[in-house]
């Protein structure tokens, strides 16, 4: 058997064996004889693989007659295995090799002959120790080499170190043996905190560290957790004390359905909270013809009517998750559909923010800089060692611009001759004052009597504002802004599972969280928070910046917002933010929302035509389409705000069907930029042809990966309690 001058590369360990040959000359000593291979027209895959396990054949070089570089075979799979075991090949004699490296029989990593396992550090030492070790082929005993027969017939070489090679040999080489199949990755079994974190998924800094860190995460999202009652509740017609319990309520919900995802859901760091996906439908069905000449109780009956809508959209979204359905649907669901539907979450209140923000320039131009400079200018400082400016760039910047602000109430700034600051309604009715009425109700920062009104104590209570009122037209919009809310979570999920270095979730704990936010949306529904339940898309660069991303952090800080919930003075002093301040902030959160929401992009080809076009045609025909739905006018012997008359459209839009409840849910729903968005992008991206890897296609934990090594699941495993409970009701959708 001659051998030549072949040299070919080990793609995954890079553990070389050199083989020593002759000069040409035929080498003797090999016991039993290689059968050739003998082409067939038609030939069995298996009996393929099985003549190349058989006869050693292994193709790692582009030189060999009949072969192409890149072929490989595949080693038979292990019964009920889903990983192929690790082999090393004699690729001249055609035996296993089992002297050095044992096969990797259970998924574990390679062991030396004392049955150690050797690490990544622990092979490339023991290869620098023991040099170079040559394979004879002649099994010549002077040279140090040792045939070992077995009952087969058939001789395997023994394994010696040579030192160095002789001089003057002709036709001596290398050939590379790769001891693991292609595309096979060590694993360590574990999970492992990333480089970059300061605290893990499943680390435990300790109690002072888990306090700081619990308030730190939650005043970083101070603009998505509380301010939307601030948006709501006056255009409800509610009351200041109105306002300061609605913001109780949900820091109670926050805190109690983020402890529920932590232990039951995706597990997750991800907070819950109210959600702006929810806003907008709100804005809508709170804006409807029926109620905007509502003098007596008009809170009240909206936030029931918005109770019973919240409702039948949240048990739509637990069965769409409990029932399995949200397995099939994530085949369809991809960043090209995820990044403009989020985006347009947050582009949907442009009509709102600076509207709204400009009736009080002189604090809310100053406050939008002051986030900006802090969110980017002032980034890099460190305090103590700590970014202090990027976590608290929100509840830093609001103080300040709050402190301002009452500054300029009590120099005067606001007062006008002949006019009350509480804007009694007798203040309309004079021409002095009428002018100056908006701007007093929206800049003073003594308006809200909320501290004056509101208990220490009050504990949130379920049906607090009254029995929930159940539509038709109402409960159609919740249901399909629950998909939306859905498609937002996804895009969450596998955004933040990626940043604490977990493995991607598999479909069935995807569904988990989904059906554990359609029961937490049934509780806000229940306690009246006026919006549903949904993980915070915010929540994703929070942990960007603060570095900490571990689950006992979060509940600790969700047990911290339950406390403060019962502090009825918390709430009110919360409800006590001017309007104007309130939206200026806002602007910031809305625009941070849509760039969350296009950072999806990232995991599919972002230059690709296809995906260009899919994404702006999505986002402008989701901003074009409720256009011109909302550019009928409004008919009401009351003039809406111009902010408002956006969300007007339900009630006086172009579909006539001759149905009222029908007529209404349609224009609603094509007046809401997220829904329209997701449509578009949804249809686009699921009928336009591309690769996988164009579209970025979310590549979640598969089964067949779970099967041989369970541990990539640890992270999202649930208590062992809860397992056997779901095991009993078969719950196997759910990834338990």
């Amino acid at each position: 058997m001659e051998t030549g001058s072949l040299n070919s590369e080990s793609l995954n360990r890079n553990v070389a064996m050199s083989v020593r040959g002759g000069t040409g000359k035929k080498q003797g000593g090999v016991a039993g004889k290689v059968e050739p291979f003998v082409s067939q027209n038609e030939h069995n895959p298996r009996e393929l693989r099985s003549w190349a396990k058989r006869t050693g054949f292994v193709s790692d070089y582009s030189g060999e007659a009949g072969t192409s570089g890149s072929a490989k075979f595949e080693a038979f799979e292990r019964k009920g295995g889903g990983s192929s075991p690790k082999i090393e090949i004699d690729p001249v004699v055609g035996r296993t090799r089992r002297d050095e490296i044992e096969t990797e029989s259970r998924g574990g990593a390679p062991r030396a002959e004392n049955g150690a396992v050797l690490d990544e550090r622990g092979r490339k030492e023991k290869e620098r120790d023991g040099g170079e070790r040559k394979v004879a082929l002649n099994g010549n005993a002077n040279n140090g080499m040792v045939n070992n027969r077995e009952g087969n017939g058939h001789g395997v070489s023994a394994v010696a170190p040579v030192n160095e090679e002789k001089e003057g040999e002709e036709g001596n080489g290398d050939v590379k043996v790769n001891v693991f199949p292609e595309g096979e990755e060590h694993r360590d079994g574990g999970w492992q905190r990333p480089l970059g974190l300061k605290c893990g998924l499943k680390e435990n800094p300790g109690i002072v560290p888990l306090i700081y860190y619990g308030l730190q995460h939650y005043l970083s999202l101070t603009g998505s957790l509380v301010l939307i009652p601030l948006v709501m509740v006056p255009v409800m017609g509610g009351t200041d004390k109105d306002t300061a319990t609605v913001i109780s309520t949900i820091l109670f919900l926050s805190g109690i359905t983020t402890i529920l995802h932590s232990y039951f859901g995706t597990r997750l760091p991800l907070v819950q909270g109210s959600s702006f996906v929810y806003l907008a439908p709100a804005l809508v069905i709170i804006n409807a013809q029926e109620y905007r000449n509502l003098t007596e109780h008009k809170f009240r009956h909206i936030m029931r009517e918005l109770q019973g809508a919240i409702i039948v959209g949240s048990i739509f979204q637990s069965i769409l998750g409990f029932s399995g359905l949200m397995s099939v649907l994530l085949r369809l669901i991809n960043p090209i559909v995820v990044a403009p539907t989020v985006a347009a979450v947050g582009l949907a209140f442009f009509s709102y923010g600076f509207p709204q923000a400009g009736t009080c320039p002189e604090i809310t131009i100053p406050q939008i800089a002051l986030v900006l400079i802090f969110t980017l200018y002032l980034r890099g400082i460190s305090i103590f060692g700590r970014h202090l400016f990027r976590i608290y760039a929100v509840p830093l910047s609001l103080t300040i611009i709050w402190i301002y602000a009452s500054f300029l109430t009590a120099g005067g700034a606001y007062n006008y001759k002949g006019c009350n600051p509480n804007i009694p309604s007798s203040n309309i009715l004079l021409d002095a004052c009428r002018k100056h009425a908006y701007t007093m109700q929206h800049c003073r920062t003594d308006v809200s009597n909320a501290l004056a009104t509101a208990a220490w104590v009050r504990i949130p209570y379920p049906l607090q504002w009254g029995i929930p009122i159940f539509h038709f037209r109402t409960s159609i919009i919740m249901v399909i802004v629950a998909l939306v809310a859905s498609v937002d979570s996804v895009g969450t999920y596998r955004a933040t599972s990626l940043q604490v270095n977990s493995r991607p979730p598999t479909p069935g704990v995807v569904s988990r969280g989904i059906a554990l936010e359609g029961f937490c949306s049934i509780l806000a529904g229940l306690w009246g928070s006026g919006t549903g339940s949904t993980t915070l898309t915010e929540n994703m660069h929070t942990i960007d910046i603060t570095k900490v991303a571990s689950r006992k952090v979060v509940v600790v800080g969700a047990a911290f917002l339950i406390l403060f919930s019962f502090i009825g003075k918390v709430g009110a002093l919360l409800a006590s933010i001017p309007q104007a301040l309130a939206a200026s902030v806002l602007c910031f959160v809305w625009a941070l929302t849509a760039a969350l929401g296009l950072s999806n992009l990232r995991y599919s080809q972002s230059t690709s035509f296809r995906n260009i076009t899919i994404v702006g045609v999505s986002l402008f025909l989701g901003m074009s389409i409720p256009a011109y739905f909302q550019q009928y006018q409004v008919e009401s012997s009351l003039i809406l705000p111009s902010y408002l008359v956006p969300y007007a459209a339900a009630s006086n839009g172009p579909f006539r069907s001759g149905i009222k409840q029908l007529d209404f849910a349609i224009n609603a729903l094509m007046s809401l930029n997220m829904v329209v968005t997701l449509l578009v992008a949804f249809l686009l991206d699921n009928t336009v042809p591309g690769r996988q890897e164009e579209r970025g296609v979310f590549v979640w934990s598969r089964a067949e990966d779970i099967s041989t090594d369970p541990s990539l699941l640890s992270e999202y495993s649930l208590p062992k309690k809860v397992v056997r409970c779901c095991c009993c009701f078969n719950f196997k959708c759910l990834g338990v």
